[in-house]
């Protein structure tokens, strides 16, 4: 029985440079995207994004060009783009492990919908479709920049943020409620309080998380917190919001 043979690298009609650039592409496109999504202090960074973008893109190209040593054979049918159909239906586990519910919100849907749209770029880049994917990702960073400037012009008022407040303290003088007070005043709610002692210190002290939630301004809040003589340690950082 003949049998049929195709080259699985063929560099002289360009096919394997073609195949090196696609996934080149692919790891400059989802980088943009991942960078974007680190600057926003995002739970799925630039690691996790390039690294689904690139796969997505091999995956694309297995699909179109890991099979041409069996096309042709007798007895042999297959559909090659059910490969990419199953990148689609797994990038679904990776999201889905992003968003959680915390009391009544539900966070990380942003950054699940653009791992979502980090996978498809690098489909359409391992599938010979740049023109698409830089376009997805041009609107990508439309969407996620440009719509909350837009928003805020047309919605009035402040979005409420969500930030991470890291604070070492003196115990032994009832200081924490006082400084939970001080942060309701300031206009934020507490959604989550974390409290560990610290061992091994002259003075008796205490690291506390706190999980704030408002539209205040966190540097007056960060100034009447330091305002206490048993504040040692503060620092004030963004959390993975709803976005």
């Amino acid at each position: 029985m003949a049998t049929l043979a195709v080259p699985l690298w063929d560099v002289n009609n360009g096919q394997g440079l073609r195949q090196l650039a696609e996934l080149g592409l692919a790891l400059v496109l989802s980088s943009l995207i991942g960078w974007e999504r680190a600057a926003q202090q995002k739970s799925a960074g630039l690691r996790t994004h390039t690294l689904v973008g690139i796969a997505s893109a091999l995956m694309m190209e297995v699909s179109q060009h890991g099979f041409s040593n069996v096309l042709g054979l007798d007895n042999v049918s297959f559909d090659p783009s059910r490969v990419a159909a199953q990148v689609v239906s797994g990038i679904g586990f990776i999201g889905g492990g992003i968003i959680f519910v915390r009391r009544d919100a539900v966070r990380g849907l942003t950054t699940a919908a653009t791992i979502w749209l980090t996978c498809a770029v690098g489909m359409a880049c391992g599938g010979g479709l740049p023109v698409l994917a830089l376009a997805v990702t041009a609107l990508h960073f439309l969407v996620v920049r440009g719509y909350p400037l837009l928003l805020s012009k047309v919605v009035p008022g402040p979005t409420p943020s969500v930030v991470e407040l890291n604070m070492t303290y003196r115990t032994g003088t009832a200081l924490l409620p006082r400084l939970m007070e001080t942060c309701t005043q300031r206009g934020f709610s507490i959604l989550q309080v974390k409290v560990k002692r610290l061992p091994g210190r002259a003075d008796p002290a205490a690291h506390v998380l706190l999980e704030l939630e408002g539209s205040a301004d966190t540097g007056l809040l960060t100034s009447a917190l330091f305002q206490n003589d048993g504040v040692i340690e503060l620092a004030l950082s963004a959390s993975d919001g709803a976005e």
